[in-house]
């Protein structure tokens, strides 16, 4: 298979720091990839390698096919990128940089239907060092959709946005995978990747310790019931026909789905013990398994 991505046990280091230690990763044309993972897991190091700012120490990057280093005005030519680092000349406003910049293309998207698009016309015209943190984001993100890439790599592209903002990008980013554009997104937001991603990697400490579709990652449900006073687990688990612990003294965590019969059982046995149910809810988030994932001792740096 032919992949717009293609990264096979990549190494960058910075010293004896591996940043980026033996990742593979895999993206095909028409489908969002989100790499996640917390501040300082290496995704921006993985991102600057994959456009070719940085040479691999070991390992092999390749972008429509390209090597990024070797053939970089070319993988620039045919790749959008808005990236944590960089700007624009801060005289310029929105209007001239997208101007200025459709240029340099044989076939450039309208700079006028952009600004409309990203809901940058109020502020066309306005210096860059006067737009906000979000308009100036959202003019990141038009000049990268400026050359009809078909592939997008995304460093952290709602940094800074206002909720009206982030959804314009995420409509941004569904229309640009559904006309076969493969897009690489890096985030440590859960949210965003739980409403755009068809495939998230997860990375700490340079690896990658978890990937698969947001079904494969939110991993078993489990039934979280929070009571006033404590209770006994293993009577509950009776009653449910499943293994519950009590990882709170009032917290209680039912390996089960929830289902209008278990909810009655729980609430009867609780009025038998003279608890109320202070909450109920089923554990089968994105959230909940990353934090699983990133705060396991076995994935700390050896």
């Amino acid at each position: 298979m032919s992949y717009a991505i293609d990264i096979a046990n990549l190494v960058v280091r910075f010293g004896p720091l591996a940043a980026v230690d033996d990742v593979s990763l895999h993206v095909p044309y028409g489908q969002v990839t989100t790499l996640l993972g917390p501040n300082g897991a290496g995704k921006t190091t993985l991102v600057e390698t994959l456009l070719g700012f940085r040479r691999p120490d070991a390992g092999s990057v390749r972008l429509h096919g390209l090597d990024p280093v070797r053939d970089h005005a070319e993988v620039v030519a045919r790749t959008g990128a808005l990236l944590q680092r960089g700007g624009v000349w801060f005289p310029m406003t929105p209007a001239q940089v997208l101007a200025l910049t459709a240029s340099y293309y044989d076939q450039p998207r309208d700079p006028r239907e952009l600004l409309s698009l990203l809901s940058l016309d109020d502020c066309a015209r306005t210096p860059w060092r006067r737009l906000s943190g979000g308009e100036q984001q959202r003019t990141l993100l038009a000049l990268a959709l400026l050359g009809r890439p078909r592939v997008l790599v995304l460093d952290e592209p709602t940094t800074a946005v206002d909720p009206e903002g982030r959804q314009v990008i995420r409509e941004i980013i569904r229309s640009e995978r559904d006309r076969g554009c493969a897009l690489l997104i890096t985030t440590h937001e859960l949210t965003e990747a739980e409403r755009t991603a068809d495939e998230v990697v997860i990375v700490n400490h340079g690896r990658v310790i978890a990937h698969g579709g947001l079904d494969q990652l939110a991993g078993d449900p489990v039934l979280v019931v929070e009571t006033s006073v404590p209770v006994d687990p293993v009577e509950l688990g009776r009653r449910l026909h499943c293994p519950v612990t009590a990882v709170e003294p009032t917290r209680l965590h039912c390996e089960i789905a929830s289902s209008p019969e278990r909810v009655a059982l729980v609430s009867a046995y609780l009025s038998e013990r003279g608890a109320a149910l202070v909450s109920l809810r089923t554990r089968a988030t994105l959230e909940e398994r990353y934090l699983d994932l990133i705060a396991d001792p076995s994935e700390a740096p050896s």
